[in-house]
């Protein structure tokens, strides 16, 4: 059975519409609304909605690849993303990047076996003052060490959330 964009999403979609004045324009919105639901945008979903917004699927394919934010596949529930840029690099990101490859026992691209944790690198997190950086799902997390990164995956485990204390 083919991808069909639900009726709750195509009311969303109007609202959303209505605030551009070209319905093209919405198509970011109209991506994170799609990831919202499902956790990631599907190829269904980049097709269904490029055919609701009348554009051609490579463009919104092309979107959804460019941005890391959008997810393509589905992820743990923590999608943690170490940024690797320069500024990144020279404060020690590709070590910690090996110290969670280690832990987790995954690479890049999976998610542990539990589905807690996706590991991925990524080239820019814009907060290179405060470098290393890694974003988990929406998150910041600064001046990162080994022991901070050992901390906070200990936090997730259990559920508590290191910025909520």
């Amino acid at each position: 059975m083919p991808f069909k964009l639900s009726e709750e999403f195509k009311t969303k979609a109007a609202h959303i519409c209505a605030k551009y004045p070209r319905k093209d324009a919405a198509l970011l919105p109209l991506l994170q609304e799609l990831q919202g639901a499902a956790g990631y945008v599907a190829e269904e979903a980049m097709d269904a909605l490029a055919q609701y917004l009348e554009l051609p699927y490579a463009r919104v394919k092309g979107v959804v690849t460019f941005y890391t934010m959008f997810n393509r596949a589905p992820t743990g529930k923590y999608h943690l993303q170490v940024c690797r840029n320069i500024s990144c690099h020279m404060a020690g990101a590709p070590g910690l990047l090996a110290h969670l490859r280690a832990k987790l026992d995954i690479t890049e691209g999976e998610t542990t076996g539990d589905g807690l944790f996706t590991l991925s690198a990524v080239e820019c997190l814009g907060a290179c003052g405060s470098a290393p950086v890694m974003q988990v799902n929406e998150d910041y997390f600064e001046n990162l060490t080994a022991e901070k990164l050992d901390a906070l995956l200990e936090d997730l485990k259990h559920g508590k959330h290191p910025l909520k204390r």
